[in-house]
């Protein structure tokens, strides 16, 4: 039979029983009426009150049995219940004319009206005083343990048991005794621990709707509600009763334990039945209604004092691991990591919850710190958790008793919290907490049999108590709701950051995406800018050559130009050139030693590269005539160069000769000339004005400030011409460089020159075996051989002993590695001085 009085088979224990039969307590009587108060069901012992039988009172009228003015308070106070568990209590009515007063308790079941009486105590209890002075002494208690010993000590001077108990259920049901109020001579329980078939699942339910239960007396005989069922075959359901009776199973279990009386208190936490006040009596007891509601008001004020407590506690902790968890995720989303860079913060996950070790699974990537399975162990623990764990956190303080080869590693890791950190196949994050073996004492062998019967095979209570003890192993410490709901937002968090970094990686990429194809455009728009402005340079400068070697020198001189330029421009990302540079620059390449002829003065300033390129050509120009026919074409002239800016913040840059030949102006313009009176205003709509004075050429030209940049001051320093040692020059020479035309023309400097013999090759194999079959005595390598570059033929060159020079398009970019020590480098596009100042006259 079940706690309502009701048989119940093994096989049904997990379900809510049928109910067959209803009993109360003889110590008071039941009446139930329909909704037009018509008496449908009582109590057998009604006659011992109101001195009808049971079977008399069905279908009269509730004001024929009981007085007018009772029945006006009773419909009041069942105006006030809400909900479907509400229940209320009535102290000293007088429901029967020249009768004592009665303690009446209401409630509906079904669609019945449930009215209890007891007759009432001489005792007035003022249950809200009462309860209001024990609950301040609880206030004053810090600790968990000391609360749970007032509040038993409190419930035994309220009730008057000879025993009260502080009774905490366990997650799978079993239940310990956590604190004890005693009067001496008993055996103390406290300690103690119970199955959880002692108090069956169906009761545990029962104890969450109704707060309080009496058995006043073990040994009193059940009233049976009368008649059993209704019209429709349905039992009168006394679940929120005051007056049922239990089951005998249970009945048999108190005078097993030698218990006559108890009283039974739920103590529930966020509306779940967290544990009992069980009281014990040696002797039969009966408490009023009164009393037991003033006990029942104490369970519940418990209840909320042990719930703000332990919200307490673990508001503190939360608080703690939220720090933590907001630091690293703070790092991870600043560092941009994602799941690849989750265990470099190993150390500080481990923190967020408390545990022994650590492991990470991720892409099939192992970490684990601290007390884990082995990789080979933590491999098949998480396909175990892929095949079992749904996208949400997973918790066991036993890993072996569902993952079977995980009872080969308990002593390391008992316990998990698996936090899923992908989508499947899925990443995991696990927390392990090592085994803790403890001692736990029964009151009795927890393994309670089942004895066959007249009617089958049904429970049976157990008969011993004594103490029996069990060693608990392959456990680890439990795993609070608190540390659940802490790495649940640390699964959600985990969850958005790499969201939050795949959408940023997304954006990222198209964005890279979309700026190579605007590079790819802009690099299109200036390799056809700079291929037509060759052409024009070849085109002009054709008709200004006298042969086919002075047009070869004066298109070469005039690319070197544009080169040196383009260096510069590029050397700052595409940005501003120094105009004090491009000066220096130009000079140092053309003049050689007569480059400190040339002097400048001016603060300097920053070129766009499309004024950059175009100031290159008219001072490349300049530079070469004042060469040839100006005041450098001799020992004694200079060049003063300076610059300023004008009232609209355009440039001015003024070129004076003097202390040349004399100078007349040339009966003929050539390219060069035109570049020079040309380019600015035809490219920069600039000016350019040139006077050719007999004492010197002397020019000025203004470039608009849209083409003008400040710079940062710094010394001009006089160009200085490249003073390296030219490399000995003999016998063969290697050209390594992928451009075949590029080969070809070095190969004809290189013969003009006086190699005897030039062996190109377009990559590194081929280099290699030209070496080792025939090693030669000097080599240009083109730095950038497409997929790959020349520095391992520079390494077999250094080996050897063979004397090389690296030709580059970097410019100033280019580093010789470390290695590789001194090497003269000269820069594409190259002609034959380049090569000349490296391999010698």
């Amino acid at each position: 039979m079940d706690d309502r009085g009701q048989t119940v088979d093994l096989t049904t224990c997990d379900r809510e029983p049928i109910h067959v039969l209803g009993a109360v307590q003889p110590f008071g009587f039941l009446l139930a009426v329909s909704a037009d108060w018509i008496v449908t069901r009582a109590s057998a012992n009604v006659s011992d009150r109101l001195g009808r039988s049971a079977e008399d009172l069905l279908g009269i009228p509730l004001a024929e049995i009981l007085d007018v003015e009772a029945i006006h308070l009773l419909r009041g106070h069942l105006q006030t219940l809400r909900g479907p568990d509400a229940f209320d209590r009535v102290f000293g009515v007088n429901l029967i004319p020249d009768r004592p007063p009665f303690d009446v308790a209401l409630h509906l079941s079904g669609g019945s009206i449930v009215i209890e009486a007891e007759p009432s105590t001489t005792e007035h209890l003022s249950a809200g005083n009462l309860v209001r002075t024990m609950v301040a002494r609880l206030q004053h208690t810090a600790d968990f343990e000391p609360l749970c010993r007032e509040a038993a000590r409190q419930m035994r001077a309220l009730t008057g048991f000879d025993r009260v108990m502080v009774y905490r259920f366990a997650p799978d049901g079993s239940g310990e005794v956590i604190a004890e109020a005693v009067r001496s001579g008993l055996d103390r329980y406290i300690g103690l621990h119970y199955p959880a078939s002692d108090i069956p699942k169906q009761a545990r339910a029962l104890y969450e709707r109704n707060w309080l239960r009496i058995i006043a007396d073990v040994n009193a005989p059940a009233i049976p509600v009368v008649p059993a069922r209704d019209p429709a075959g349905e039992p009168l359901d006394l679940s929120l009763s005051t007056l049922r009776t239990v089951s005998p199973i249970h009945l048999e279990y108190l005078r097993n334990m030698g218990v006559a009386a108890s009283l039974s208190v739920s103590i529930l936490r966020n509306g779940r039945l967290w544990g009992l006040f069980a009281c014990h009596h040696t002797e039969p007891r009966h408490i009023s209604l009164e009393r037991r509601t003033g006990a029942e008001l104490f369970g519940q004020m418990f209840s909320w004092i042990l719930e703000s407590r332990e919200r307490e506690v673990v508001a503190a902790q939360e608080a703690l691991s939220r720090e933590t968890h907001n630091r690293l995720m703070t790092a991870m989303a600043s560092g941009g990591a994602g799941l690849d860079g989750l265990a470099v913060f190993a150390e500080e996950l481990s923190g967020i919850v408390a545990c022994d070790g650590l492991g990470l699974w991720v892409n099939g990537v192992i970490t684990l710190q601290g007390m884990t399975p082995t990789q080979e162990e933590f491999t098949g623990l998480v396909r175990f958790l892929n095949r079992t764990a749904a996208s949400q956190v997973y918790a066991t303080d036993e890993i072996g008793r569902f993952h079977e080869p995980g009872r080969d590693f308990t002593e390391r890791a008992a316990g998990m919290l698996a936090v899923p950190v992908s989508r499947t196949p899925r990443d995991f994050l696990v927390f392990f907490r090592k085994e803790v073996a403890r001692t736990v004492t029964w009151a009795g062998n927890p393994e309670k049999p089942a004895n066959p019967g007249p009617n089958g095979v049904r429970l049976t209570p157990r008969k011993s108590f004594e103490a029996w003890q069990e060693v608990v192993r392959g456990r680890s410490l439990p795993w609070s709701d608190a540390e659940a709901r802490t790495a649940e937002a640390l699964r959600v968090t985990l969850l958005e950051v790499i969201l939050r970094l795949s959408d940023s990686a997304e954006r990222e990429r198209k964005e890279a995406q979309e700026r190579q194809e605007l590079l790819i455009a802009e690099l299109n728009h200036r390799v056809r800018n700079i291929l037509n402005l060759i052409r024009g340079v070849v085109t002009q400068s054709r008709a200004s050559a006298a042969d086919a070697e002075n047009f070869t020198a004066l298109v070469g001189d005039r690319i070197q130009a544009l080169a040196r330029a383009h260096d510069q421009v590029t050397s700052a990302n595409w940005g501003p050139g120094s105009l004090a540079e491009l000066l220096t620059v130009e000079a140092a390449a053309y003049l050689g030693a007569k480059a400190g002829r040339v002097v400048l003065d001016g603060v300097d300033v920053l070129l766009e590269p499309q004024a950059f390129t175009t100031m290159a050509l008219v001072v490349h120009e300049l530079v070469t005539n004042s060469a040839k026919y100006g005041a450098l074409s001799d020992s004694t002239g200079r060049v003063n160069v300076r610059w300023e800016r004008d009232a609209f913040d355009g440039l001015v840059v003024h070129w004076a000769e003097t202390g040349g030949p004399p100078v007349t102006a040339p009966t003929r313009r050539g390219f060069g000339s035109t570049i020079i009176e040309r380019s600015i205003p035809y490219e920069l709509k600039g000016e350019a004005e040139v006077r050719y004075a007999l004492t010197g050429l002397t020019a000025r030209f203004t470039l608009p400030a849209t083409f003008v940049r400040a710079a940062p001051p710094r010394a001009v320093r006089p160009a200085q011409p490249d003073e390296r040692a030219p490399i000995a020059f003999a016998g063969t020479v290697l050209v390594v460089e992928d451009n075949m035309i590029i080969a070809l023309e070095a190969e004809e400097v290189l013969t003009a020159m006086g190699a005897e013999t030039v062996d190109m090759a377009a990559s590194v194999r081929e280099a290699l075996r030209l070496i080792d079959a025939s090693p030669p005595d000097r080599a240009l390598l083109d730095v950038n051989l497409g997929s790959e570059t020349s520095v391992a033929v520079a390494q077999r060159l250094a080996e050897l002993g063979i004397p090389y020079a690296f030709a580059t398009g970097y410019g100033e970019s280019f580093k010789v590695p470390p290695e590789l020590g001194d090497v003269p480098v000269i820069k594409k596009p190259y002609g034959v001085d380049s090569l000349r100042r490296v391999f010698g006259p």
